[in-house]
């Protein structure tokens, strides 16, 4: 087979692929930690192709599961014209409907479904209208921050295995096969509605949250808070933030900024008219 001649050769098939593709191929190299090397059939074969180590079967998901020679059938889920590279996916083409499912959500698109287990780092989702995921509790997830606009400790109190819920689709994971949802876009964001009727210089009594060496976080309604740089806490030089207040105290603010698209507050203590209040 005759090898490509130069760079243009090789991005003018790259640009004939597309992703979705199915592609197939024959493993040539297995490593760690980037996955297996393939080369794929006919003209494809001249730039390079590989599996990620998450990308491979979700069946077999040990080494011994991938051998040089073993032929596989993928999905192009990535063309990297500045990298030569194709990279390919074995799970995509082992859950044929799950993909589907998934390829046809659109971003913003109101989906319900159960709760179907809570953990630390987010919570899984049975899609009402979403097929079983071959590994997960549920085919959706929601990350911690996706969760509320609002502070909380603990997952449990936003939600519960079992409970209906109500979000929107954001994206199609295709490393780990899932829609990734938001429960709180579908809620008022407490920030805007604040911001609606705030004004820079405008003062509020909060409370210190969190001290941290650039300064201190105070809570002024329940759902956000606002920062105070080290140098408005007060008016003399301090070097840490313990030195004027401490978590718990209640003090009195007033705004210097307020960033909507950000969603940053920034607070002044040494601005404010008078002293902090007592806790």
């Amino acid at each position: 087979m005759d090898r490509p001649t130069g760079d243009q050769d090789i991005v003018e098939i790259l640009r004939a692929v597309r992703v979705s593709d199915i592609v197939s191929g024959t493993i040539t190299h297995v490593g760690r930690p980037h996955g297996s090397a393939v080369r794929l059939d006919g003209r494809l074969g001249l730039v390079s192709a590989n599996i990620g180590p998450l990308d491979f079967s979700w069946r077999h998901r040990s080494d011994e599961a991938r051998q040089v020679g073993q032929r596989v059938t993928a999905e192009v889920i990535a063309v990297d014209e500045e990298q030569g590279m194709i990279g390919l996916s074995l799970a995509a083409t082992e859950n044929p409907e799950l993909w589907a499912f998934l390829k046809g959500l659109r971003p913003g698109e109101v989906l319900s479904g159960e709760v179907a287990d809570v953990q630390r780092f987010g919570v899984f989702v049975a899609l009402d209208d979403g097929p079983p995921h071959p590994f997960y509790p549920g085919v959706g997830f929601i990350t911690i921050p996706e969760l509320s606009w609002r502070h909380f400790d603990e997952v449990s109190e936003v939600v519960e295995a079992g409970q209906r819920v109500t979000c929107s689709f954001l994206y199609f994971d295709d490393v780990q096969g899932e829609a990734r949802l938001s429960l709180r876009s579908l809620q008022p964001d407490p920030f805007q509605e604040f911001a609606d009727a705030a004004r820079e210089r405008q003062e509020f009594c909060g409370t210190v949250t969190k001290l941290v060496p650039f300064g201190a976080f105070v809570r002024l309604v329940e759902g956000f808070e606002g920062l105070v740089p080290l140098d408005e806490l007060v008016s003399m030089p301090v070097e840490t933030p313990e030195q004027v207040v401490q978590v718990g105290d209640r003090v009195k603010v007033t705004i210097i900024s307020l960033d909507r698209d950000a969603r940053r507050l920034l607070l002044s203590r040494k601005r404010a008219a008078s002293d902090p209040l007592s806790p």
